[in-house]
């Protein structure tokens, strides 16, 4: 009989669609919730075992008590193996480390973890490279390449491992940012290590890659066709990234690199925004959302811009979404397509298909979108 460790940073992601762009730190996590978060983590793993009910007969649940995985593992119909104890409150990376080694020791066949790149970092802490380890997506910065591209697929690729039909384990890169760093506009990963992850292309997102810095000239040209195209009515809503900065930049204006905010063709609305300030925004107001994918991993939502949240796609409008891309992002994908990981089926849906991405002035190229679910 197989075993397989399970466990759940019960906070990733809380920060993200209140706009704190992270969730490390108690006090961090503490404003998350004063701000209306509400945590994402156990949905997510409970996505993923869905997978693995079929042969929940065959292998052996290790999982640490209460919210860390002992409550979705019974929610979804496994009777899991307890590991020690756990003080009620708020659990912390120790903890992580910890029933990890723990799980080391008896030994499981794979961890399946939920949470983000911190989360990532405590597992290589614990384990290294000695068992195989697989990320089910859960933080608000998702760099690392850890991790399924969507939460089923993750459940998808360990009951294929643990069945023996997926043996190909892959080193996959373990990194993080500064949070407070990141929060000010410095993105910098930093490397920590490798895990062995097991493997299938497609299944497995690529780790995030840098935007190349002498590409300015038609980051340019995409803002100036954007801009051609903006209506003094609306609203703009612009994602993350240099490329979306382009824009605020040629108009004047300031852009918080690794935020969201708010424009009109001639003044900032607002900065920073969390998902709550948007759907005021949205009540009395037309508005497009102006994206860029995440280099590397191609990812339109769900990683590092939470706060452009299912219920804010559905109010703008698929038809009211503009992509914006540097043309060797595209090619960096080697044909791969664009996804979609919001956290609601139905709004991935909505966003799959055929769009058409701004690659320059005057430049358009149509573009295949999936939902990371639908990547295989």
């Amino acid at each position: 009989m197989k075993r397989l460790g399970l466990i759940v940073n019960p906070v990733a992601g809380l920060g993200g669609r209140v706009g704190l762009k992270g969730s490390d730190g108690v006090e961090v996590q503490q404003k998350a919730r004063a701000l209306g978060a509400e945590p994402q983590a156990n949905v997510r793993a409970a996505q993923a075992l869905v997978p693995i009910m079929a042969m929940r007969s065959d292998i052996e649940l290790l999982t640490p008590p209460g919210e860390m995985g002992e409550t979705v593992a019974r929610q979804s119909g496994f009777s899991p193996f307890v590991l020690g104890s756990l003080p009620a409150g708020l659990t912390s990376a120790d903890d992580t480390i910890r029933f990890a080694r723990e799980m080391l020791a008896c030994p499981v066949d794979l961890i399946l973890f939920a949470g983000g790149d911190g989360t990532a970092r405590d597992l290589y802490s614990a384990v290294g490279d000695s068992v195989p380890v697989l990320g089910i997506p859960a933080g608000v910065k998702i760099h690392s390449a850890v991790f399924a591209t969507h939460p089923p697929l993750a459940g998808q690729l360990a009951a294929s491992f643990l069945q023996g039909k997926l043996t190909r384990l892959h080193e996959a890169e373990v990194l993080d940012l500064d949070e407070q760093a990141y929060r000010d506009g410095t993105v910098i990963p930093r490397l920590y290590g490798y895990l062995k992850v097991p493997y299938r292309r497609g299944l497995v997102q690529n780790k995030k890659a840098p935007t190349p810095a002498a590409e300015t000239a038609q980051a340019e040209a995409i803002a100036a066709q954007v801009i051609d195209g903006m209506l003094a009515d609306v609203l703009y809503i612009l994602g993350p990234g240099t490329t979306t900065r382009a824009i605020t930049t040629r108009l004047g204006l300031q852009k918080t690199l690794v935020g969201v905010d708010v424009i009109t063709r001639q003044a900032l609305v607002a900065a920073d925004v969390s998902e709550r300030q948007l759907l005021s925004l949205l009540v009395d107001h037309p508005a497009c959302i102006v994206v860029t994918p995440i280099g590397g991993q191609g990812f339109l939502f769900g990683r590092g811009n939470q706060q452009i949240s299912p219920q804010v796609i559905q109010k703008v409008g698929r038809d009211n979404i503009i992509l914006v891309c540097l043309q060797s992002k595209l090619n960096a994908l080697r044909g791969q397509p664009l996804l979609v990981d919001t956290g609601d089926l139905q709004t991935d849906q909505l966003l799959s298909g055929y769009l058409p991405i701004i690659t320059g002035y005057r430049e358009r190229v149509i573009y295949p979108v999936k939902t990371g679910e639908a990547n295989h």
